[in-house]
């Protein structure tokens, strides 16, 4: 690929605190720049906030649904458009998932929709362990309202916000700050990068010193090795975490370049037929990836078409996430929605968003964009 969808960004930043571990001989799994980046995240994110740098969002979510207590047999609920990693911790757990469909003014997890059925379950006494929404291509989800069913109903709630570090919920809370649990990711595509990596964000000390004794693997405080439960090889490295000590350096930065991409992405591409993903007032959006659908009846084309005329000029562009429900391994799982994420997955196209592309880069993947929907062809 000439182009990327979201390829690493580096500032510079990162090279003087990677040097700085290698100084000290820190190379090993813990370290201070671990310990700095953990508090950097901490502090960004707000008050009374705990951080456990992890090996990544997976690894996180793991984690923070163990701790929650879901085990074999317990029901998670969780938005059904997300990555594979956001839900595949749930059958680590030999739990079962039941899906939820997406609110189409915010394409984030359908809290109406998610109100009515713990209703339901409380009646029938089949309420969820846990409760999983997704903040989807970088938009947070309604932190306020989730908290207060789960606080209502007694079942715990684990923010899936790998997509979102530097969002904000209309009351102005930073995604990633919210639920029982929060879990970043730092993978190579996201708005800034460990190369490798995630974070458990969590309210409760606790949970943070079970997640550091389980991602250690679960070594027990005895001179020799001594276990009285499993755990996991799970920490960030400290050299990672040195990268991500830089890349912390820039992450608004990074935000506001990506959120420009949308907005020049939105003046040059929009039509009728072309919708892009929403951003409800109050709310503040990364804009991780530009995210839109492409109505075939309206525009006389579609989404594979545009995609497979950017990847003959060697750009990337991806359809949105196939829902869980429709997946294979989940078929028959249960679903409560109308189909917004069907719809979504049906139409829905991701374009290069990364915080590195020039200018000129993004003018010429507009420019084949336009070409498709014109009708013309452009070499």
């Amino acid at each position: 690929m000439r182009i990327y969808l979201s390829r690493p960004h580096m500032s510079g930043h990162e090279q003087a605190r990677v040097a700085e571990a290698f100084a000290s001989n820190f190379v090993a799994p813990l370290g201070p720049q671990l310990d700095a980046f953990e508090a950097a995240v901490a502090d960004y994110l707000g008050g009374g906030l705990h951080c456990v740098g992890l090996s990544s969002g997976s690894a996180a979510l793991h984690l923070a649904l163990r701790i929650a207590g879901v085990g074999q047999g317990d029901e998670v609920w969780i938005s059904s458009m997300t990555f594979a990693g956001g839900i595949f911790p749930v059958n680590y757990l030999g739990a079962t998932p039941r899906f939820f469909d997406l609110d189409p003014a915010s394409w984030t997890m359908d809290t109406g929709r998610l109100a009515d059925e713990l209703a339901k379950a409380a009646r029938e006494n089949r309420l969820p362990k846990a409760i999983v929404p997704t903040d989807l291509y970088g938009q947070s989800v309604d932190m306020g309202a989730l908290e207060a069913l789960a606080d209502q109903y007694g079942v715990r709630l684990v923010v899936d916000s790998a997509e979102s570090i530097g969002a904000r919920d209309r009351a102005g809370r930073m995604a990633g700050s919210g639920g029982d649990a929060a879990i970043l990711s730092f993978n190579g595509n996201k708005i800034i990068t460990t190369s490798g990596g995630g974070m458990l964000v969590t309210k409760h000390k606790d949970w943070a010193d079970q997640a550091r004794f389980l991602a250690t693997q679960a070594r027990d405080p005895a001179p020799h090795y001594e276990h009285s439960t499993y755990g996991y090889n799970y920490r960030l490295s400290n050299i990672c975490a040195a990268i991500g000590l830089g890349q912390m350096q820039v992450l608004d930065d990074r935000v506001a370049r990506r959120r420009k991409i949308f907005a020049r992405y939105k003046d040059a591409l929009s039509r009728p037929g072309i919708t892009f993903m929403p951003e409800p007032e109050g709310q503040f959006s990364t804009r991780w990836l530009t995210a839109l659908t492409i109505d075939p009846a309206q525009t006389g084309t579609d989404r594979e078409a545009i995609r497979l005329a950017l990847l003959e000029h060697q750009i990337e562009a991806r359809p949105l996430w196939k829902p869980m429900h429709m997946q294979p391994l989940y078929k028959g799982a249960p679903y409560h929605g109308s189909g917004v994420d069907e719809r979504l997955f049906a139409d829905g196209l991701c374009l290069p968003s990364g915080s590195d592309m020039s200018n000129d880069q993004h003018d010429e993947v507009i420019g084949h964009v336009l070409a498709v929907l014109d009708g013309k062809a452009r070499g």
